[in-house]
């Protein structure tokens, strides 16, 4: 009997030709961009025009401005919080060393009584020669002893204040922590913020971004030039010289200090922005205010939302140079009023200080300092 086995052979390779291989071919195509498309490029970016970029950046940057604000104010509270704890450690060292002193002192005292004290005083006074002479000594004794624990006490109380100004130490300590990440988040959100500005302004082209950012190619000098003609408002009896054009004369300073910070200003016209920066060479918006007053010899927060509560308020048809002018509903950015509707400011960091007309941006309040 015979006994077939079946063969297991491979099967032959056929070619793909007319519409198979047509099939094949879209089919493939099909993967391939879905493929790709999972990779990543069916989600780019969609292609901004230069006024939806403008519009990003400009929301961009008044979110940095209002963490560069909180950052600030976070600095300010963190500085005096280490300037607390500072004197809390001088006080306590003073008081340490009083407090050894006092040791001491009483350490020899218990020293020569050890010493002196093996016999007890009947005894003493029963073996006398001379007893009258004894009880005088008995008495002095009696006295210093009084004093020594007078002196024993007032250790126990320098103890308890040096505790107090531990513990007073500790809770600024961790108050002290506590702003520094404060300042840590508030730092990482203004870099966030400012990074992703820059992308976006570098897609765009020179004329572009200037269109974008409201500025000009810079030339030396040009920023400051450019922006001299208000230089009428500055102090009385300045014989500056303006090539302003015609425009209705702008209101005195409300005075010689106001007049002072507004020359300040005048000054750094062009200088950069620098978030956190409160001159001389660079400034943030609340920095430059800062300095224009410190200039005067005023002392100003430092912060926007102080800021506006460090004068008399008045409103924007009472404005006079040298007013405080502030924008958004968070009052998170500010000007120095100079008059004729303008201010002197640092907008952002894509611009230097320079002039700009108040009604640019919401108004959201006015302080006159002075």
């Amino acid at each position: 009997m015979t006994v077939q086995v079946a063969t297991h052979r491979r099967p032959r390779h056929r070619s793909l030709g007319g519409n198979t291989a047509r099939t094949a071919a879209t089919l493939a195509l099909a993967g391939a961009a879905t493929a790709t498309a999972f990779e990543g490029v069916g989600h780019a970016e969609p292609q901004l025009t230069p006024a939806q970029v403008r519009t990003r950046v400009d929301a961009l940057y008044r979110e940095a401005e209002n963490a560069t604000e909180k950052y600030n104010g976070a600095k300010e509270k963190a500085d005096a919080a280490q300037r607390r704890l500072n004197a809390l450690h001088d006080e306590t060292a003073r008081k340490q060393q009083r407090l050894n002193t006092a040791r001491d002192a009483l350490g020899t005292y218990a020293a020569a009584q050890y010493r002196d004290g093996t016999i007890a005083p009947t005894w003493q006074l029963a073996l006398s020669s001379d007893p009258d002479r004894y009880l005088d000594g008995a008495s002095l004794a009696e006295r210093v002893g009084d004093q020594q624990a007078g002196a024993v006490s007032r250790v126990r109380a320098q103890l308890r204040e040096i505790e107090q100004l531990r513990g007073a130490a500790r809770v600024e300590v961790k108050s002290l922590r506590a702003r520094q990440a404060e300042l840590k988040r508030q730092k990482k959100t203004v870099a966030t913020k400012l990074t992703e500005a820059r992308r976006l302004l570098d897609r765009l082209t020179p004329r572009e971004r200037e269109k974008a950012t409201g500025t000009a190619p810079a030339r030396p000098g040009h920023a400051v030039t450019a922006a001299r003609p208000v230089r009428a408002h500055t102090p009385a009896g300045s014989t500056a010289k303006t090539r302003a054009p015609k425009a209705t004369a702008a209101p005195a300073a409300a005075n010689s200090r106001a007049a002072a910070a507004v020359a300040y200003a005048y000054r750094k016209l062009g200088s950069p922005y620098v978030w956190g920066a409160t001159g001389p060479n660079a400034f943030d918006c609340s920095g430059l205010i800062q300095a224009a007053y410190r200039s005067a010899g005023i002392s100003l927060p430092r912060t926007t939302y102080a800021q506006i509560n460090a004068g008399r308020r008045v409103s924007r048809s009472q404005l006079r140079p040298g007013d405080l002018v502030f924008f958004y509903s968070g009052v998170s950015h500010v000007g120095l009023y100079i008059g004729n509707g303008r201010m002197i400011h640092a907008p952002n960091p894509s611009a230097p200080v320079r002039i700009a007309p108040i009604s640019q941006m919401p108004f959201a309040g006015a302080t006159r300092v002075v």
